[in-house]
């Protein structure tokens, strides 16, 4: 039996039969329902898309009640243990994991296109002092759609992929040669012997050595947060990215679209905000204090809750673990004491488990890149370079999808109507 939604349209008296599909029914199919022939149908007000689903997309799958979260059917917890990052990466844009022989040819391929043109290094050395790197990466991932002309070609399988090699393989270097810049330091090119996440490490910290060897524990540990901001369904970047895409524009200019969504505070900012609220709780004999002012309305408790998750965000979990093996490193950041014990209560504070507030994947990352030495500017660029092969893939699935059209939204005209114009030397006399 098809599923279906009876509508009475009280204005009327006509009723109407909406097919349910996957649990969704199309706004089209609202706009049928009109009070008279010629008027306008039916339309769906939602701010912020907070129950609209705008496609249909094989890439990632959560379900925030339960705290599940996959890509490509596969659990975030096993990517992350037993995975890599271009694993997942391949994962991602291709739908399945490589065999061996697609692995090594995928990590040649992305290994060899770490370089960028002389051009781009002049283009990011143009930029002030203090530029903030999101606004060096966002403008230089949209200045790569100059060098590569042919990536307006979308329409060619052989020719997007290329461009998504490109993109994953560059942008380290490009979000490395950001971190150097506002630091005066010269920028450092790839080196090819090392792998993806060591390679972008040595672009980050090597001075005057002949090769920078990271950490073992440290590579693993940004190589797990990569994969963790791999992808996440239809977040407000990804948006962006299938937003701008829609127009059939390149997929550098789409991903540079991200990458300023991903810039706004309420997007990859957060956990820049965690920081300075544990700094403004100071010590753990503060925190009764604070929890006090949270429930007051007078504080706000960052890096708790998500607009999908209603349970734990199984990413905050991978990240508490991957915390002990950076400090390991580098010893205990003493804001983590803080952290901890201020979970421990929220977690257990009725306040904040009726309203389902549970640690995100902001509330303990902003701890592990303090502890490589990243200013807090440079956190959302570390999330940038994760989020690439998410986009891409998003990217690829939107303009090969048939039933995809140029997003034109709607609005509710809420402006004056049919003024009289009155000419400016009538209305300044």
């Amino acid at each position: 039996m098809t599923e279906s939604l009876t509508v009475r349209d009280n204005r009327t008296g006509q009723e109407y039969e909406v097919p349910i599909t996957d649990g969704t029914i199309k706004a089209a199919d609202l706009g049928k329902i009109k009070s008279v022939d010629d008027a306008p149908g039916l339309a769906v007000y939602d701010p912020g898309f907070v129950n609209t689903a705008s496609c249909r997309s094989s890439v990632t799958y959560i379900d925030g009640d339960k705290g599940i979260l996959e890509y490509r059917g596969y659990p975030i917890e096993q990517l992350a243990e037993k995975s890599t990052f271009l694993e997942v990466a391949y994962l991602l844009i291709h739908g399945a994991l490589p065999t061996k022989e697609q692995y090594e040819t995928w990590v040649h391929e992305i290994t060899f296109h770490t370089f960028v043109h002389e051009n781009v290094k002049s283009f990011m050395q143009g930029f002030r002092y203090d530029a903030h790197p999101m606004g060096m990466l966002m403008a230089s991932v949209g200045a790569l759609s100059t060098f590569y002309p042919d990536a307006r070609n979308i329409s060619d399988a052989e020719n997007r992929h290329i461009q998504i090699v490109r993109m994953i393989a560059k942008m380290p270097t490009l979000g490395a040669w950001a971190f150097r810049h506002a630091q005066g330091k010269p920028y450092v090119y790839p080196d090819n012997d090392l792998s993806y996440t060591a390679n972008f490490l040595s672009m980050l910290f090597k001075m005057s050595e002949s090769k920078f060897e990271a950490d073992e524990r440290l590579v693993k540990a940004l190589d797990v947060l990569f994969i963790l901001h791999a992808d996440h369904e239809q977040n407000c970047s990804t948006n962006a990215v299938r937003s701008v895409g829609s127009s059939q524009v390149d997929p550098y200019s789409a991903v540079s679209a991200g990458v300023g969504a991903l810039y706004g505070p309420l997007h990859g900012g957060a956990n820049e905000a965690v920081l300075r609220m544990l700094r403004r709780i100071g010590t753990k004999d503060n925190i009764p204090a604070f929890i006090q002012g949270v429930k007051d309305g007078n504080e706000r408790l960052m890096g708790f809750g998500h607009r999908v998750y209603k349970n734990y965000d199984p990413r905050a979990k991978i990240i508490k673990k991957a915390c002990d093996d950076v400090f390991e490193v580098t010893g205990v950041n003493p804001l983590l004491e803080i952290a901890q014990e201020l979970e421990k209560i929220a977690l257990e504070d009725e306040y904040f488990v009726q309203r389902k507030l549970y640690p995100n994947v902001d509330f303990y990352s902003g701890l592990i890149y303090e502890a490589f030495q990243f200013p807090p500017e440079m956190f959302t660029v570390l999330f940038a370079i994760g989020r690439t092969p998410g986009w891409l893939a998003q990217w690829s699935e939107l303009v090969q999808d048939k039933e995809q059209k140029i997003a034109r939204p709607k609005q509710i005209y809420t402006g004056e109507r049919t003024l009289e114009f009155v000419p400016a030397s009538e209305r300044w006399a």
